[in-house]
């Protein structure tokens, strides 16, 4: 989420975001509590709080509403002994950026790395993904990424592991968006990212990409339309030659493919590592109603199976962000993306 700010001054004098899905459904406990039965939707699960429930009692939680995937972001160890025997949970395990630079610099390091982190866990936690840092590429440390995904790639496939070693970016790499056809890296993208992509083709593995509408609308309530921002709309908004967009989100992940093609890479396929809205935080822009309808109707979209008008018959593979409010994350709408207060673990809104 870091890099969002990047991407909104695009949106200001564009309409275009985010992704594509498959095979989700909602559905309300008596008690009026959300219960997501998803094989494409997972949640992410920050630690950013003081006040926030015993990993066991987290994953009772997600065992309770149906959630087969979840995303950390680091290989907290609390939290991978609480998913033991729990392998029905698919489980992607994020490195620290900090981290990076170390292990980049010796596949020694990576395989410590890999011994000490997640060799304890797998034999009873469904480690799915390993992410080699979380929004770094474009920056600073954005040429640590690759050295580290091979490596780590190597390792696994040395040991017949099926777990898939990729990165998470955001839409910040984009230096044109709109309409989605004219997608294009920036500089520092097409130097960063673009050799990440074409390994992550070659592995057959799926870039996790970050895509939140809410930062658009946010940075231009004027021109862009709230219904157009949170999937409430039928309505064609961009018209891009054959392609019609009713949604901000199918335009700004249509517009990275693009931006992928244009560099030679074909079918990567993406994982949406996160997207959701803020229930407060920002005035009438964030509020329990407009949350659940963004959220809601995110799941609706992944459900129908319809992907996006560049890739109308591609299944979504999806996060929301995320499991709770964190009160040492910054103030404001970044303490505000949870679906579920930590204190008692009861909704913040009904989806439906």
């Amino acid at each position: 989420m870091r890099c969002v700010i990047l991407f909104v001054f695009l949106l200001l004098s564009c309409t275009a975001v985010l992704l594509s899905c498959t095979a989700v459904l909602l559905k309300h406990n008596k008690d009026g509590s959300n219960n997501v039965s998803a094989t494409n939707i997972g949640l992410n699960y920050g630690l950013l709080g003081d006040n926030l429930p015993s990993p066991a009692n987290v994953v009772s939680l997600y065992k309770s509403i149906g959630i087969t995937k979840i995303r950390i972001f680091d290989p907290n160890t609390e939290v991978l002994n609480a998913l033991r025997s729990h392998q029905d949970i698919g489980v992607t395990v994020g490195i620290k950026d900090q981290d990076l630079a170390a292990l980049a610099a010796s596949e020694d390091a990576v395989k410590h790395w890999f011994a000490t982190n997640i060799e304890p866990y797998l034999a009873d936690v469904n480690i799915t993904f390993i992410t080699v840092g979380n929004e770094v590429i474009p920056g600073e440390i954005g040429p640590q990424v690759l050295p580290v995904m091979r490596s780590l790639t190597n390792l696994v496939k040395s040991r017949n592991l099926q777990i898939l070693i990729s990165t998470v970016v955001a839409m910040s790499n984009l230096g044109k968006s709109y309409p989605p056809s004219v997608g294009k890296f920036t500089p520092q993208a097409c130097e960063q990212l673009v050799p990440v992509l074409k390994f992550l083709s070659l592995t057959n593995t799926p870039i996790l990409v970050n895509i939140y509408p809410y930062f658009a609308y946010a940075s231009n309530p004027v021109n862009i339309s709230l219904d157009y921002a949170t999937f409430n709309t039928n309505d064609v908004v961009v018209k891009d030659g054959p392609m019609q967009y009713s949604n901000l989100f199918d335009a700004i992940f249509d517009a990275f493919v693009w931006a992928t093609e244009k560099e030679g890479v074909k079918n990567l396929s993406m994982v949406v590592s996160e997207t959701g809205w803020p229930s407060a935080g920002n005035g009438y822009l964030t509020t329990p109603d407009i949350a659940a309808m963004y959220n809601g109707n995110f799941i609706k979209h992944v459900q129908s199976g319809k992907g996006t008008p560049k890739r109308p018959n591609c299944s979504i593979e999806g996060f929301l962000f995320a499991t709770f409010n964190e009160n040492q994350k910054p103030a404001g709408t970044e303490q505000n993306f949870g679906l579920y207060n930590p204190t008692d673990m009861t909704p913040i809104y009904k989806m439906f």
